[in-house]
């Protein structure tokens, strides 16, 4: 069941309410009963997990690609090598 984004009208505040697709828009908000309306959102991203899925699993790196922080190990409690700058902790 998808969740969609509303904002109240009467308040600004904004919340989030489960329904089905082929639900009428919420026209009343739960708190105050203020007029809503629903916010077009972006969407979910995919998230691939696993071997495999990022970019440093996929083989050797050329000499062009080396990391950025100079780390040749895992740094900043990530798996896989660094390719960016540091955490600063």
């Amino acid at each position: 069941m998808p969740t969609y984004e509303y904002e109240c009208q009467t308040s600004g505040k904004r919340f989030d309410f489960f329904q089905n697709m082929s639900d009428e828009p919420l026209k009343a908000c739960p708190v105050c009963g203020g007029p809503v309306r629903r916010l077009i959102s972006p969407g979910a991203g995919i998230i691939f997990k696993g071997s495999g899925s990022h970019a440093a699993d996929s083989g050797s790196k050329s000499s062009s690609e080396v990391p950025a922080c100079g780390n040749e190990k895992p740094c900043c409690g990530r798996d896989v090598r660094c390719y960016s700058p540091p955490c600063k902790e």
